[in-house]
């Protein structure tokens, strides 16, 4: 197990942050964004590998573990993310940066990414969908329609009355039901995982984030209205751009690649075997992947 220091900061978006920061104070900085259901830890094997060339910053983001967990579904918005992301970087005296970013944590980073190209140079992604992709094979694919019906299941006001009749134990199996997670997660993470999720407010905290975005998932198997949108251009990313993609993810289908090349101006896109939990499932090809990237 690697373990980083934790430094909590204080952030002028009404948060605090516990963020874990490696590497030389005067190397290119990095900052990792983690998703659902994690922590900064689900890059712990990328930081160890490029601590000695890059300044590594990786926050346990608003709502997980011991960082703030303000109430309120509308504080979990995606625009108060990137806020608290601008807001580390300016705290810690960072203009520009590369940003990773895996699951919810890609979400934010494609927002910072087209709202904030003078700040974020480069983007490293890790089956994390970009928001028009994914909306739009929401509608328009039915297995990734299907895949994502959890995610209404967890936007239900009595989801964490669920889960706690469920059994800690059990929600824990459903979230890591892929057998390329299962065999990676030692009894040692597991108990890390559990410990974190019952960190108190944090899961309710956690679940804040699928109530509040605006992403509109369809019933499954029923006929709904197209949202126009889909069919009009879309604000390209311009920064230059590694897409990584595992293509055995449940949760996330290839679908979601689907044109990907008309949204990302400056393609790199790597398409591997295995599952969701990129960072640790699979973290000697990622880095090999980052590698190459970041050399160019």
């Amino acid at each position: 197990m690697t373990d980083f220091p934790l430094t909590r900061i204080a952030l002028p978006t009404g948060v605090e942050l516990d963020v874990a920061i490696t590497g030389p104070e005067d190397a290119p900085p990095l900052i990792l964004l983690h998703g659902f259901p994690e922590s900064h830890r689900t890059w712990r094997h990328v930081m160890r590998h490029f601590q000695d060339r890059y300044r590594l910053i990786a926050p346990d983001q608003r709502g997980f573990c011991n960082s703030s967990k303000p109430e309120g579904v509308e504080n979990y918005q995606p625009k108060h993310m990137v806020a608290d992301l601008l807001a580390l970087a300016d705290h810690l005296g960072i203009e520009t940066f590369t940003l990773v970013g895996h699951d919810w944590g890609g979400a934010i980073a494609w927002m910072a990414a087209l709202n904030h190209p003078d700040r974020v140079t480069r983007l490293v992604m890790a089956n994390a969908a970009h928001p028009f992709t994914y909306q739009k094979a929401l509608f328009d694919d039915p297995d990734q329609r299907m895949s994502a019906q959890y995610i209404t299941e967890m936007r239900a006001p009595d989801f964490e009355d669920k889960v706690r009749a469920m059994g800690w134990d059990a929600y824990f199996d459903s979230r890591f039901a892929e057998p390329s997670a299962a065999v990676h997660i030692t009894p040692e993470e597991r108990a890390i995982y559990l410990q974190q999720w019952l960190t108190p407010g944090a899961f309710t905290a956690m679940v804040n984030w699928y109530r509040a975005s605006p992403l509109i998932v369809p019933p499954a198997g029923v006929e709904v209205e197209r949202p126009a949108y889909l069919s009009r251009p879309f604000p390209p990313v311009t920064q230059p751009t590694l897409l990584y993609w595992a293509m055995d993810d449940y949760a996330l289908r290839p679908s979601l690649l689907d044109g990907i090349e008309t949204l990302v101006s400056d393609l790199t896109l790597v398409k591997a075997s295995g599952g969701h939990f990129v960072p640790w499932e699979s973290p000697e090809t990622l880095i090999a992947a980052m590698e190459d990237f970041l050399a160019a």
